[in-house]
């Protein structure tokens, strides 16, 4: 019997972690990695001279009343600065938060500057979120691109994973 209780107890620790059943074909490539800062101007700026090339534009998105921004749960009506460096198949995204009730600005308090997420363009959704929710992963943040042509969802995978995850998602064509 002490064998088995024995079995039983370290077997989490052994056992392969369990993931999503589901498994998204858009989760199979990197599309962005994000990083959060204090200030997006001269964070902009290095990471341009390091990288050899112009320094983005920066754009400060649509308050989150207006992109149907949800912080845990709760609407929200923070805000970022957003700068995007194109390099092949990944995009650097620097965010710099502007207000409260955000995974960034959560982020920012907590951890400091540093990588936030790792993003996906997801076929699926809402399949994929219920993925994450069955293995203990929630939504943490959501909302509407700027020009509303899709969504964004941060999933709440960094003590899993080690990281934030984010899946995109275009809405169809019209």
């Amino acid at each position: 019997m002490k064998k088995l209780a024995f079995a039983l107890a370290i077997l989490p620790a052994i056992a392969p972690a369990q993931g999503p059943a589901y498994h998204d074909p858009g989760m199979k490539v990197v599309t962005q990695v994000a990083i959060v800062c204090r200030d997006i101007e001269s964070t902009s700026k290095r990471w341009a001279s390091v990288l050899g090339v112009a320094p983005p534009r920066i754009l400060t998105i649509k308050p989150g009343s207006e992109a149907k921004l949800v912080y845990r749960g709760h609407p929200s009506n923070g805000q970022a600065k957003l700068a995007f460096l194109n390099l092949g198949q990944v995009t650097l995204e620097l965010i710099q938060p502007v207000g409260n009730d955000t995974a960034w600005k959560e982020f920012l308090d907590t951890h400091g500057e540093g990588v936030h997420h790792i993003a996906f363009q997801v076929a699926d959704p809402d399949k994929t979120i219920k993925e994450f929710q069955d293995v203990g992963m929630p939504v943490q943040h959501q909302g509407r691109f700027d020009d509303d042509s899709g969504s964004y969802v941060y999933i709440d995978s960094a003590k899993a994973l080690g990281v934030t995850l984010e899946l995109l998602h275009s809405d169809a064509k019209k």
